[in-house]
């Protein structure tokens, strides 16, 4: 048999591929709903990326009441750096929007470019748990702000050195579950 090539498509995968097969259930107007989600996560990725360079080349955007907006000339005004790789393990590591760490405050602001409404902080309560993790910071000798900017508005949260120490001991307690399970495989 001599098979065709398909050079241009090495390392894709199909919308509508044989691994992904839940797609044979769908309705038209189902297929049609996940499609227009895919495409909202890819321009929340572009987005996330074109935020980043703005911040790391110090572009300031139009003084507008856009999440996207106030997201990078808040980062820009703080003096944040963007895309910052936070990592405790193999296991459980992260990638903050944008962060900053002086005078014993932590700011971490994070960019949500989805239609629901992200009305919880656990995300970035995390960040803040990794962070102290990595660089053997004590949450009780630091502040905390940390943002949400959605829709048009940003929101703000100041977690207590209790609840990130929570954090930071259930991330060591898990990563040794996972790594010894690993060795009993």
């Amino acid at each position: 048999m001599q098979w065709n090539e398909h050079y241009n498509l090495a390392g894709k995968h199909a919308f509508l591929g044989a691994s992904k097969h839940s797609w044979l259930n769908y309705s038209p107007d189902k297929m049609a709903q996940v499609f227009m989600n895919n495409l909202k996560k890819q321009e929340g990725t572009e987005l996330h990326a074109l935020a980043s360079d703005c911040i790391k080349h110090r572009v300031k955007l139009a003084n507008l009441k856009k999440a996207l907006n106030l997201f990078v000339n808040d980062a820009i005004g703080f003096g944040m750096e963007s895309e910052e790789v936070l990592y405790y393990s193999d296991n459980c590591f992260g990638t903050a929007d944008a962060i900053q760490f002086k005078d014993g405050l932590l700011r971490i602001h994070d960019l949500k470019t989805g239609d629901g409404p992200v009305t919880h902080f656990y995300q970035l309560d995390i960040y803040s748990a990794l962070f102290c993790l990595e660089y053997d910071v004590d949450p009780y000798k630091i502040q905390f702000v940390e943002r949400l900017y959605q829709g048009r508005q940003w929101t703000e949260s100041a977690p207590t050195p209790d609840e990130i120490h929570g954090i930071m001991n259930k991330i060591v307690e898990f990563d040794k579950v996972i790594e010894n399970t690993k060795a009993n495989i």
